[in-house]
């Protein structure tokens, strides 16, 4: 079965199922290497700090292992990302809460004005709306799994071309003067590698599960 279009970063069923063994090491650094980039940039974009969101990846990755035992993946009735999304969107409502009573009870210095100011200052957990965050982190993190998957296929001096070219923004006539190659030769790799990385992009939204 196909993914459904939306489902970006494709999540295999034989992965979700591995999950359930506490012990499979191998599968869960698997999982914790696809998803902590997204679960942390979410959270950071939605305004917490480093610690804040480092503590959003922990205890959203500690709450997908407790789920994992009795969960099952079905995309007939919802996508996994859709899933994750919600465990993910509930810790972050969790660290703004975490900050109110802090400032309810005084911690900021200053008077009472400040601290309410402060207090009214907060981000409103229940207004918090990250779907569009979401995609976003989503729709980079896809692409960034496929440059980490034609890097691994791929000649390590042409990906070096591509990337002071494209990532780097250096000038064609540098790049080539760098790597003893002509002009065109950049140009022919950066056309190579960019409808690559397409392909592999296109490959990942359709992966079977």
């Amino acid at each position: 079965m196909k993914q459904p279009d939306n489902e970006l970063i494709p999540t295999r069923a034989s992965l979700l199922n591995r999950l359930k063994d506490w012990q499979d090491n191998s599968s869960w650094q698997d999982f914790f290497r696809v998803y902590w980039k997204l679960i942390y940039g979410v959270a950071r974009k939605s305004g917490l700090t480093d610690a804040e969101a480092q503590d959003v990846v922990q205890e959203t990755l500690i709450s997908v292992a407790k789920h994992m035992p009795t969960f099952k993946y079905d995309p007939s009735i919802g996508s996994f990302k859709a899933w994750l999304l919600t465990m993910t969107r509930w810790r972050i409502i969790g660290q703004f809460r975490k900050r109110r009573p802090m400032e309810e009870h005084g911690s900021l210095p200053g008077n009472s004005t400040m601290r309410t100011d402060a207090v009214e200052a907060l981000p409103d957990p229940n207004a918090l709306d990250v779907n569009q965050v979401w995609e976003a982190e989503w729709q980079t993190n896809l692409v960034n799994a496929a440059v980490e998957q034609l890097k691994l296929r791929t000649d390590p001096q042409r990906f070096q071309i591509f990337d002071f070219y494209v990532n780097k923004e250096w000038p064609p006539e540098k790049v080539a003067g760098r790597f003893g190659v002509s002009v065109d030769q950049v140009y022919q790799v950066k056309h190579r590698l960019t409808e690559a990385i397409r392909v592999e992009v296109e490959r990942l939204q359709n992966e079977v599960t």
